[in-house]
C-alpha cells in the first residue's frame, strides 16, 4: 500500500485543490457547529431555569415537553423533519435555506441536553442560595439572574465541554441535506480520487483538531470563572 498525499494538491474539477475543498468544507462545519451552539446555548438556557422555577407547574410541564421531544427522537430523523417535513406544513419556511434548517434541527437537539445540565446545575446549589436572594428582597427573576445562574453555570462548565465537543461531531450529519462540510467532501473527495485512506485521515485530524481546540477553551473558561474552594458533586450530564 503506497500513500499518496499530493492527491490534494490536484484539482477537483472546479478550479480549486483538494486541499482548497476540504478547508471550505472545515468552514462550513465549524459555521454549522457555532451557530447550532448559540441556538442551543439560547434555549437550554432558558428550558433548563424554567424547569426550577417554583410555583409554575404548566412552564415546568411544557419544558419538560421539550426535553422529551428533542431528546428521544435520532438527530437524524429530526433533520429530515426540519427539510422534508416542516417546510410543507409552514410554507414560510421553504425560504430557509439547509444551513439555517440544520442549524435550528442541531441547536434544538442539543439544547434538551444543555438543559438536563441547567436544571442540574441549579438543582445542585444549596437551597441557601435561593433563600439569601429571597432575603435581600430580590424578585424570583432577580435571585435567578444574580444568585443562582451565575453559580450553576460555573458548576457545570465540564459537561457542557462534553456537549459543545459532541455537537462538533453531530454537525457531521449536515451531510444528508446537502451542506458541504467536512463529511459530505471526505464522501465525495474519495470518490472521486479513491485515496480514501489520505482523505479521511486528514479530515479526521480536522475534526480531533477541532474538537481540542473546543476542549482547550473551555477549559481557560472554567479556570477563569471557577469558584475557589466551592465543589458540587453530582451534577447531572458530565463527561
Amino acid at each position: 500500500m503506497t500513500w499518496d498525499w499530493t492527491v490534494f494538491l490536484n484539482d477537483d474539477g472546479g478550479g480549486r485543490t483538494y486541499l482548497q475543498w476540504m478547508f471550505d468544507a472545515w468552514g462550513w462545519t465549524l459555521s454549522v457547529a457555532g451557530a447550532s451552539w448559540v441556538v442551543a446555548m439560547l434555549f437550554g438556557a432558558l428550558i433548563g431555569t424554567v424547569r426550577t422555577l417554583p410555583n409554575s407547574p404548566w412552564l415546568t410541564r411544557l419544558s419538560n415537553a421539550w426535553v422529551e421531544l428533542f431528546r428521544n427522537i435520532p438527530l437524524l430523523v429530526q433533520i429530515f423533519i426540519w427539510y422534508f417535513v416542516i417546510p410543507k406544513i409552514f410554507p414560510a419556511l421553504k425560504e430557509l435555506s439547509s444551513f439555517v434548517l440544520v442549524v435550528f434541527a442541531l441547536g434544538f437537539f442539543t439544547s434538551a441536553r444543555i438543559a438536563e445540565q441547567v436544571r442540574a446545575g441549579i438543582q445542585a446549589l444549596p437551597r441557601g442560595q435561593r433563600y439569601a436572594g429571597m432575603a435581600m428582597g430580590f424578585t424570583t427573576a432577580q435571585t435567578y439572574r444574580y444568585v443562582i445562574l451565575p453559580m450553576a453555570f460555573r458548576i457545570i462548565i465540564p459537561p457542557l465541554t462534553s456537549e459543545s465537543m459532541n455537537l462538533l461531531k453531530n454537525s457531521s450529519v449536515a451531510f444528508a441535506v446537502s451542506i458541504a462540510e467536512l463529511t459530505m467532501f471526505a464522501m465525495q473527495a474519495q470518490e472521486e480520487t479513491s485515496r480514501g485512506i489520505e482523505i479521511y485521515l486528514a479530515v479526521t485530524a480536522l475534526y480531533a483538531v477541532s474538537a481540542f481546540a473546543v476542549n482547550r477553551v473551555m477549559a481557560f473558561v472554567e479556570k477563569k470563572v471557577q469558584i475557589p474552594g466551592y465543589v458540587v458533586a453530582g451534577v447531572a450530564g458530565g463527561h
